[in-house]
């Protein structure tokens, strides 16, 4: 009799499961259809009306019990990113504007711990009412607007708060990148915490703003541990101060987290150990263009980093004073000639650093 009786119960759950999971799939399909037409919208009017339609629905969907592990992977124009820890995840969306500005949408699916329970708290874009960079603490009721698209766990006094990368394409003339630290109480979000340490400030946040004709890189290297991002310069010097024109220099920083603060670390070195060890494979092309023949480097990579890699005619090799004994005349030819050009342009350490976390002017809305 037990044994029918638990049979039963598998068999209900299974059926529970399988309603939910088809409850789902349709519900996808409608957000799916939603927002392909928020997409299409061409006014203004027209695009708050689908928005408004989307958004609700979203809303109603994601409260549903197994909504968190839900892929939603037809939804392509929005973010569903989850915290690595997953006790969040953020549905975030922009909306642009007429004028190339845009609004954006966040919603946070929350485990609130205490209770036991999933929450859903509504990021409210009031940016037009905003400094254009914002310095302090925010709520959900006050945010800036932007697409988060990276979520770092970090320990502060004991508990876990979270930095998050984003990404605001402020104006017709420049875009911005911003790092930021997200933590929960309740029903309620904080945005904002003084653990960024940039020289001689502590900022709460932190901003890249550049020219909308470039793309900066900010992104966080798990293996070192750092948030490692574009250094940007203006084009010239008399273009300094003014955002349209910063460009990456082909240079870059970093941020490590340490003593609960992420502390600047200018002029590393990055790079991408991803395809380290996948041999290199050149193409070769016949006179019409056409891939003839392929061939694998017998060079194998070389991590600049890695103080114990063979020297490459890039790397300081140094000078024993035996060695000036068996330098013949070709050598130091050689050494007395002018370098080659690089790409990389000399940092200007006299200029101001382009992280910001001041008031800025004011971005179109």
């Amino acid at each position: 009799m037990k044994a029918l009786i638990f049979s039963l119960l598998v068999l209900n759950f299974g059926i529970s499961l399988a309603n939910t999971d088809t409850s789902f799939v349709s519900r996808e399909k409608k957000l799916s259809l939603y927002l392909s037409e928020l997409r299409a919208a061409k006014t203004d009017l027209e695009k708050q009306t689908a928005n408004t339609i989307f958004k609700d629905y979203l809303l109603e969907t994601i409260a549903l019990p197994g909504a968190f592990a839900y892929e939603f992977n037809s939804l392509r124009t929005i973010g569903t990113i989850k915290s690595p820890d997953n006790t969040f995840r953020f549905f975030n969306w922009n909306v642009e504007q007429s004028d190339e500005t845009n609004t954006y949408y966040c919603l946070v699916l929350h485990f609130d711990a205490k209770k036991k329970e999933w929450k859903t708290i509504e990021l409210i874009d009031n940016s037009q009412l905003l400094p254009p960079q914002p310095t302090d603490y925010l709520d959900e009721k006050n945010w800036y607007g932007a697409l988060y698209y990276k979520i770092i766990p970090i320990q502060k006094s004991g508990k876990t708060v979270y930095t998050i990368l984003g990404y605001d394409a402020t104006s017709n003339m420049t875009h911005t990148k911003l790092i930021d630290v997200i933590s929960f109480n309740g029903n309620h979000i904080k945005l904002g915490s003084p653990v960024f340490k940039i020289k001689d400030e502590t900022l709460k946040r932190v901003y890249f703003e550049h020219s909308k004709k470039c793309v900066m890189s900010l992104n966080y290297d798990v293996e070192r541990q750092k948030i490692i991002f574009d250094h940007l310069s203006p084009e010239s010097p008399s273009m300094e101060g003014f955002r349209e024109f910063y460009v990456p220099d082909m240079s870059y920083d970093a941020l490590t987290f340490k003593d609960n603060k992420w502390i600047l670390e200018e002029d590393v070195v990055a790079i991408s150990k991803t395809n380290a060890t996948k041999p290199l494979v050149y193409y070769k092309q016949n006179e019409n263009g056409e891939i003839v023949e392929e061939e694998v480097s017998k060079k194998s990579w070389i991590d600049p980093s890695n103080p114990n890699a063979p020297a490459t005619p890039n790397t300081h090799v140094a000078a024993m004073p035996e060695d000036e004994k068996k330098e013949s005349p070709q050598r130091v030819k050689q050494e007395t000639t002018k370098p080659a050009a690089t790409h990389r342009q000399k940092r200007n350490k006299k200029q101001k650093s382009a992280i910001s976390g001041t008031v800025k002017p004011s971005k179109k809305r």
